[in-house]
């Protein structure tokens, strides 16, 4: 199938052949058609899977088709995080190239005066963190005609359910609302139906699900060990570039300082830093200018990292499901990936979670101290 088969318009298809996309992914191949339709849908879609493209290109499609001279925002973007707002921003940059559409993102961490000036502009498509939009309250949202709630499950994690609901205060009830998580528990569900009218349900790969190109191997070390037995690793894979995680801020802050004592030069991204900081620290990594990035989850979600030969769990996650979206960010587009974890005593049941939802019994490899 081809993008033109999902009746995208020209300008739109011309836009994404020239980004290097070939044919759509499950997710866009699904989803478009229903949005184009003027359908709400509840999508459940792991990270890597298209989804930012499965919305952004069906909705700049109908912003245009439906009122050029609209001089209002139209669509509003729901994301818990400055990462994932810059990023879908970027993406609809791409695909509206040929298209009379603008599109702008705000987020907390960098000064408001900027994005105030923006904002006097004409802005079709406003990309938004919950707390940042709601600290703009003079900001017109009454003709928004699409609401997209973006890593739905990752925005209440983070505590913004009662800013996004004081959000849909602020926009019209009659809209069409696109609704994206990467899990689906009992609890979004809920949510998902509070705000949607009779939505399509889409299910694209299965949380559970991890490519099979992906090489999966774990160490059983003890915790005053882990750093010695990372060092090794990342010191025998020097010119890889390896996406490290680990559960907290401090880990990660602490890691960093001990990989450069051993001139492993490495960036961390968390919460704590500033947007800069994550920036300047991300395109560094994307750019191969270090290495080796440490991430926690809540700033690592939705980075998209093209070619990520190397993850390395630190710490593993005590949610089975995040196991899967750190490993996912290799072995993407059929390449082949390694996902290494590191597991002491306290950690084993996590890792009985972990190959309980993955069906898989992750090779153990040894470390000798």
């Amino acid at each position: 199938m081809s993008f033109k088969n999902l009746n995208l318009i020209n300008p739109i298809v011309r836009a994404v052949t020239e980004a290097g996309y070939s044919r759509p992914t499950e997710i866009q191949s699904t989803a478009i058609p229903h949005i184009l339709g003027g359908r709400d849908i509840i999508a459940c879609a792991q990270t890597g899977t298209g989804k930012t493209a499965a919305f952004a290109m069906p909705i700049l499609q109908l912003l245009k088709r439906h009122n050029p001279e609209h001089k209002e925002i139209r669509t509003l973007i729901l994301t818990p995080t400055r990462e994932l707002a810059i990023q879908i921003e970027e993406n609809f940059s791409i695909y509206s190239k040929y298209l009379p559409l603008s599109q702008l993102s705000v987020f907390g961490g960098i000064s408001i005066g900027g994005q105030l000036a923006a904002l006097r502009k004409r802005v079709d498509i406003l990309v938004a963190t919950p707390g940042r939009l709601l600290d703009k309250r003079h900001i017109d949202l009454s003709k928004i005609e699409i609401l997209v709630v973006d890593e739905a499950d990752r925005m209440l994690d983070m505590g913004f359910v009662n800013d996004v609901k004081k959000v849909l205060a602020l926009i019209p009830r009659r809209r069409q609302t696109l609704f994206f998580s990467a899990t689906m528990p009992l609890s979004i569900k809920r949510f998902a139906a509070s705000i949607l009218n009779n939505p399509v349900e889409v299910t694209v790969t299965p949380v559970s699900s991890i490519a099979q190109t992906v090489k999966q191997s774990v160490y059983f070390v003890e915790k005053k060990d882990k750093t010695d037995l990372l060092i090794d690793i990342l010191q025998e894979k020097s010119t890889v570039r390896s996406l490290v995680f680990t559960r907290t801020k401090h880990v990660a802050n602490k890691l960093v300082q001990q990989l450069e004592d051993v001139g492993i030069f490495a960036a961390a991204i968390h919460g704590n830093k500033s947007q800069a900081a994550r920036q300047n620290a991300l395109d560094d990594f994307k750019t191969s200018r270090i290495n080796v990035l440490v991430a926690t989850d809540i700033a690592a979600r939705g980075i998209d990292i093209d070619d990520l030969p190397n993850v390395v769990n630190y710490e593993l996650p005590n949610i089975p499901e995040t196991y899967v979206h750190r490993i996912g960010r290799t072995g993407r587009a059929g390449a082949e990936g390694t996902a290494i974890s590191f597991c002491d005593a306290d950690e084993r049941i996590d890792l009985k979670n972990i190959q309980e939802l993955i069906g898989f019994k992750v090779p153990v490899r040894s470390f000798y101290k």
